[in-house]
């Protein structure tokens, strides 16, 4: 299991900010979301590093992995323009980093029969152009909006069995109720890549609920993580939403309170 945080937390920073945070505690994997205080990262990485051998190169030399890039992207939801645009600007930099994975999100609404048939579609259109190109990145679909209990994943995954997902585990346990146990047990051998976060159950401007430092709310990691720390050797990652959720304190304090905590 591989230690990791989202940028979403630290969306101001610029990238050698960011790979010195991971450096000071001892985080060797990174995961893309924001930086310089844009999502629009293949704009970013253009006007800071020209070409996607220069950024990989500078990367190689940090001492820190970066593990995937995460776009706005969803299987339902977002036009076949969205994916030729989004796929066109985003593969370049994914592929010189090592063909690292591509973050998209399931998509809204529900999960009945229609919906999990088009995902599925796009899945099949995604893989189909990814061995066309010869694409060593790959997608990696988050179990987000749509998707949020075992069940449903379960059922999308029966129409397209070589999904790989990226597992919100504190999404399946707030919204979708389960023990995160439970879903690693039902979901294990498709999960690729896994976001942590921790809430108390007080109301915020968003949700039903507040998010709080790792450790500090009601999230039931400590059975979880004994769990991946033997069975699990992917990317397991803070996504600190501090983007989303101005209330919440800098990443800095979030990734020294887990670490004081022995969270992770």
């Amino acid at each position: 299991m591989k230690r990791c945080f989202s940028t979403l937390g630290c969306a101001e920073l610029e990238l050698d900010e960011v790979i010195a945070l991971a450096l000071r505690y001892g985080i060797d994997v990174i995961e893309l979301r924001a930086l310089g205080g844009t999502v629009d990262l293949p704009a970013y990485f253009t006007q800071h590093f020209r070409t996607p051998d220069q950024l990989a190169a500078h990367i190689a030399a940090s001492g820190v992995k970066v593990t995937a890039l995460d776009a706005s992207l969803s299987l339902k939801g977002s036009t076949d323009e969205d994916w030729q645009r989004d796929t066109e600007a985003f593969l370049p930099w994914a592929e010189a980093l090592g063909g690292v994975d591509l973050r998209v999100f399931d998509g809204g609404g529900s999960h009945d029969a229609a919906a999990i048939a088009m995902m599925a579609a796009r899945v099949n259109w995604w893989n189909a152009l990814r061995n066309e190109r010869g694409w060593q990145s790959d997608i990696m679909i988050e179990t987000h909006n749509s998707l949020f209990t075992a069940a449903a994943n379960l059922a999308f995954l029966a129409a397209a069995p070589a999904s790989r997902l990226l597992w919100d585990s504190h999404h399946t346990w707030k919204r979708g109720g389960e023990d995160p146990v439970t879903t690693w047990r039902a979901l294990s051998q498709h999960v690729v890549h896994i976001h942590v976060k921790d809430s108390v159950s007080k109301p915020s401007e968003n949700h039903p609920y507040s998010y709080v430092a790792p450790g500090e709310g009601e999230f039931p990691a400590a059975p979880m993580m004994d769990i991946l720390r033997s069975e699990y050797a992917g990317s397991i990652s803070l996504e600190w939403e501090k983007l989303w959720h101005p209330y919440l304190t800098p990443l800095d304090g979030a990734l020294a309170t887990a670490n004081e905590k022995r969270w992770w």
